[in-house]
């Protein structure tokens, strides 16, 4: 997993329906293992998702994938090609980054209204790489507070709250 150029090893999750586009950095070690989004069991990521919902935490990938189209989500990552550094999952080891063509899903997905990102990282790729876009949504990201463990600063239900305000869910 590290010293090496690695890949995207997921599809986006999102269809017609979706509105809102969540980007994270670059799937974690642990989601490379559990083969999907945000599949560290301290990630916050689920949890708060199902508090702005009022909904039942999905567990499996398919209830994960079915959580987020019945509530119009959208997601995939900032950065589809890198290198990580380090055998951590830390922002700040991931190297070499190639952003993943956003411009492309916006394209095939006009119904999407919104993109928010889960991280800094993926706020500075995005409107680094992505700066003069026709795609407007791409030039101002929505920046959420990160779902990940290390991010200890505001506690789970903070979290929520913020997520749905910027979310405009409320």
């Amino acid at each position: 997993m590290k010293n090496g150029k690695l890949r995207h090893p997921f599809e986006p999750i999102i269809d017609k329906e979706s509105e809102i586009l969540i980007l994270g950095t670059f799937p974690s070690i642990k989601s490379f293992e559990t083969d999907f989004y945000y599949g560290h069991p301290r990630n916050q990521f689920w949890d708060i998702l199902s508090i702005i919902f009022n909904d039942k935490k999905p567990d499996t990938v398919n209830e994960k994938i079915d959580f987020v189209k019945k509530h119009k989500i959208a997601l995939w990552d900032a950065i589809c090609e890198c290198m990580r550094e380090k055998g951590n999952s830390r922002d700040d080891n991931l190297k070499e980054i190639k952003p993943c063509p956003l411009e492309n899903l916006l394209k095939n997905y006009q119904n999407i209204k919104k993109v928010a990102v889960t991280s800094r990282l993926a706020e500075n790729v995005i409107k680094k790489h992505f700066k003069n876009s026709p795609f407007s949504i791409l030039h101002s990201p929505v920046y959420l507070p990160s779902p990940s463990p290390l991010n200890a600063r505001i506690n789970l239900n903070e979290k929520a709250e913020k997520w749905k305000k910027l979310l405009q869910l409320m």
